[in-house]
C-alpha cells in the first residue's frame, strides 16, 4: 500500500480552529474531499491525526475510520497525565483503528516533555502497543531526545521534521539534533509539513538541505511521507507538495507506505 501518513479532517468553527488564519482552509474538510486526491495519486490510504485535544475527537475520528476505508489508522489524543490513563488505554485497545496518540507539545513551554508525569504517561503507551507522535519546534528537540531515551519501548514518530526554520534557511542546531534523534531505532520521522514552514514564494531548492539531513539521520527505513493536508493548502496544493517529496525520494516504497505500515501497525 501507498500511505499518506499525516492528514486531518475538521468541521470548521472559529472557537475550535482559531489557529487557522488562512481563509482558504477556513472551511470543512472530510473524507469525501480527500478520497479523490488519494485516488488521483494512487495512494491507498491515510493516517488521520488529531487536531483538537479531546477524547471526543479521538472517538469521532475512529468512527470516521470505520466508515471510510481510506483511513487506515488514527492518531488521537488522550490525557497522558490522567491518573486513570491505564484504564483509558485499555478502552482504546478495543478501537482497532486507533494506533497512537499525540499531544500538541509545540504549544507547550520548553521542558514540558521532561515532566516525569508526562514521561510516565508516554511509557504506558508502549505497554499497550500505542505509538506517540512528537509535534515540536526545534527549540524543543533537546527535550525530545530526553523523552525518546527514557521510553525505549515506545514507537515514536517525529512530525514535520520537527518544523525546521525553512523560511530563514536556518539549519543549525536543528541538524545536530536530527542526527541525535535519528540514532534511536524506535523513532521514525515524517517528511511532512515543509511547505507551510517555507516562505510564501518558496522554491524547490529551499527544502533540499532539510530532506538531505533527514535522510542522513533516519535512512530510507524510518522516513515516511505525510501531506499535512489540508493545512498544506495554505502553501501548495496536494499534487505540488507530493511531487516535492516524490521527486526527492524517487517514490521509495518504504517512505511512501511500508514504513508507515510498520510504525503504526497498519493491516
Amino acid at each position: 500500500m501507498r500511505i499518506d501518513a499525516h492528514q486531518h479532517f475538521w468541521t470548521y468553527n472559529t472557537e475550535d480552529y482559531g489557529w487557522i488564519e488562512d481563509e482558504r482552509i477556513q472551511r470543512d474538510f472530510g473524507p469525501q474531499d480527500l478520497k479523490p486526491l488519494l485516488e488521483q495519486h494512487h495512494i491507498d490510504g491515510c493516517v488521520l491525526v488529531q487536531v483538537n485535544q479531546t477524547e471526543e475527537e479521538t472517538q469521532h475520528f475512529h468512527q470516521i475510520a470505520l466508515e471510510n476505508e481510506i483511513v487506515k489508522a488514527v492518531v488521537g489524543w488522550t490525557d497522558l497525565f490522567s491518573p486513570a490513563l491505564e484504564e483509558q488505554l485499555q478502552e482504546y485497545k478495543k478501537l482497532p483503528k486507533v494506533k497512537g496518540f499525540r499531544h500538541i507539545v509545540q504549544g507547550e513551554p520548553v521542558g514540558f516533555m521532561k515532566n516525569p508525569e508526562f514521561v510516565k504517561g508516554v511509557k504506558l503507551l508502549g505497554k499497550y502497543g500505542f505509538t506517540y507522535d512528537i509535534l515540536i519546534y526545534p527549540t524543543q528537540m533537546k527535550d525530545a531526545v530526553h523523552l525518546v531515551r527514557e521510553c525505549p519501548d515506545v514507537t515514536f514518530i517525529l512530525d514535520h521534521l520537527a518544523k525546521p526554520y525553512i523560511r530563514e534557511q536556518k539549519v543549525q542546531p536543528w541538524a545536530n539534533y536530527m542526527k541525535e534523534l535519528g540514532s534511536f531505532p524506535n523513532l521514525y520521522c515524517k517528511v511532512s509539513g515543509m511547505v507551510t514552514e517555507a516562505a510564501k514564494l518558496w522554491r524547490r531548492e529551499d527544502f533540499q538541505i532539510y530532506m538531505d539531513f533527514a535522510l542522513a539521520s533516519f535512512g530510507m527505513e524510518r522516513l515516511m511521507y505525510g501531506s499535512d493536508w489540508p493545512v498544506c493548502l495554505s502553501a501548495a496544493d496536494y499534487s505540488t507538495q507530493l511531487a516535492l517529496v516524490e521527486g526527492n525520494f524517487n517514490k521509495h516504497e518504504g517512505i511512501f507506505g511500508l514504513n508507515a505500515i510498520k510504525a503504526y501497525g497498519i493491516s
